[in-house]
């Protein structure tokens, strides 16, 4: 195995659903219907039965590296192996599962993001004016080859370059996900955290350790992570809904005034 920073892919589709885009600079409209200010600006109650929860991992000599190594490699049934290299760290795979419910950012062009797009990665301009905003296939599974040392904000980075993803990393998070005693646990990691010594400790099972690329949301809105097209378009939706606002009241003042002024003229004089 080499020992590049850089992570590499490859890159599995477990998932059958179609896909589809709009344009933001053509389809003001379709952006509208996702980004209102109800659904992107505030925070939802959770509607799954994934439980927070944080536990911790030990830290291991390099001879139980070597060891665990050797025990991970024992139990898997593909090549999707772990090597240890001779600086002490290790290389290996990860999975990870897309469930992102938003769509994403990627240049605009006559078509969205293809597999075969994602792996010859972004083209030589990376300045973007034009965007698409495009939905990934739903439930997306990618193995990716990492080193121990990788963290999980570069997993999110190399994955968003890999499908032309020009949003802002930080609006997305890397989750592990455990299934415990028929209870199923959810954790977000820190950015520093390296996912492959998670999963080194946590063995290959997926029930024991699955990662999950989902949206961020910490119940605030970093409006520090949204482009100036994204934050103009946000005040004019908060300015059309205060309009909508203010004419439902207003209309139904008026209409109680109305059958006020009803039932004052029925009522006899005297």
């Amino acid at each position: 195995m080499g020992e590049a920073e850089t992570p590499s892919f490859e890159m599995t589709w477990s998932s059958t659903t179609s896909s589809g885009y709009c344009s933001q600079e053509d389809s003001d409209s379709e952006l509208e219907q996702y980004f209102t200010a109800r659904t992107s600006l505030a925070r939802r109650p959770r509607r799954d039965q994934d439980e927070p929860v944080e536990w911790e991992t030990p830290d291991l000599s390099q001879a139980e590296i070597e060891q665990k190594i050797k025990e991970y490699n024992a139990q898997i049934n593909s090549n999707l192996f772990m090597s240890l290299n001779k600086d002490g760290s290790y290389t290996g795979f990860i999975k990870v599962q897309l469930k992102l419910v938003r769509p994403v950012s990627v240049p605009s062009s006559k078509k969205p993001p293809s597999l075969q797009d994602a792996r010859r990665g972004p083209g030589r301009s990376t300045s973007v004016r034009r965007r698409t905003s495009f939905y990934l296939p739903k439930d997306a599974v990618k193995h990716l080859h990492v080193l121990s040392r990788t963290r999980a904000r570069e997993v999110i980075e190399a994955l968003l370059r890999k499908f032309l993803v020009v949003d802002d990393p930080r609006k997305f998070a890397l989750f592990e996900r455990a299934e415990r005693h028929g209870q199923v646990y959810l954790r977000k990691l820190l950015d520093d955290e390296q996912p492959l010594r998670l999963r080194l400790l946590a063995g290959p099972s997926d029930k024991a350790l699955t990662f999950v690329l989902k949206e961020n949301d910490s119940g605030e809105v970093n409006w520090d992570a949204f482009s100036m097209p994204e934050l103009h378009n946000f005040l004019r939706i908060l300015q059309r809904e205060e309009e909508e606002h203010l004419r439902q009241i207003l209309q139904k003042y008026s209409y109680c005034r109305q059958k006020i002024q009803e039932a004052l003229h029925a009522c006899p004089l005297g």
